[in-house]
């Protein structure tokens, strides 16, 4: 059956990435840690499909409070336009022990560039979520001559496959069925369990979501917010 083809191919993902990315994800972990100890937040940022990797350690059940999602309107329509990022990036709320996790598959585009640049111009660390194979082998869009991978403190590599999607079927000219935004949120969620240990293992208790469908969890959660509303709720 198709479905098992893709189970098969998540499951070695999975497998992969446990066995290659374990001193990475401990790296992203402290990086997080340091920052919200320190008064800062996680910023995260992918466009296209890559926005799945961000709102999943932004604003959800399980998750650390003070992170957020920066977003772009356009979603990525933009993408491979120079200076887009750029212009992004003027209005947005950059303080010294923000960390920002940037997400994208191939790395090469000018906005993901243009955004890492930035962060890195203004001192704060970045955590890149990227198909390190795939954005070798690439040419940066960017005229930097520069991938995301460049400008990372740490690389969670999520292995993504060329053209991301993985199954192949008879009759049918590519393949189907995506592949990075499994793995990106995976390495992502473990990261922030690194990071939720080490914070408890110095004595600080970390902010984190209740369901909201938990009986007292908006009103936790409502109490917990307003601590960094003034950061959560600024561009």
């Amino acid at each position: 059956m198709g479905y098992e083809l893709y189970f098969n191919v998540i499951e070695e993902m999975i497998r992969d990435v446990k066995e290659t990315q374990e001193n990475s994800i401990k790296k992203a972990g402290e990086i997080i840690a340091d920052s919200i100890m320190a008064g800062g937040i996680i910023q995260a940022f992918g466009s296209g499909h890559s926005y799945a990797g961000a709102i999943e350690i932004a604003g959800r059940a399980g998750g650390l409070i003070p992170a957020k999602v920066l977003e772009e309107p356009s979603r990525g329509r933009y993408e491979v336009v120079e200076g887009v990022g750029t212009k992004f990036m003027e209005q947005a709320d950059i303080r010294d022990n923000d960390c920002f996790v940037l997400i994208s598959n191939s790395g090469r585009n000018p906005l993901i560039v243009e955004i890492a640049d930035i962060v890195k111009q203004k001192g704060n660390k970045i955590i890149a979520v990227t198909s390190l194979d795939i954005s070798r082998t690439m040419t940066s869009r960017h005229s930097s001559g520069k991938k995301l991978y460049d400008f990372a403190d740490v690389v969670l590599d999520n292995r993504g496959v060329e053209g991301d999607a993985a199954v192949s079927l008879s009759g049918m000219p590519n393949r189907i069925c995506g592949t990075s935004s499994i793995t990106a949120a995976i390495l992502l969620n473990a990261s922030v369990l690194e990071a939720v240990e080490i914070m408890l293992s110095k004595g600080y208790t970390p902010p984190v979501y209740m369901s909201e469908n938990v009986d007292g969890g908006p009103d936790y959660n409502k109490r917990l917010v307003e601590e960094y509303a003034d950061r959560l709720y600024r561009r």
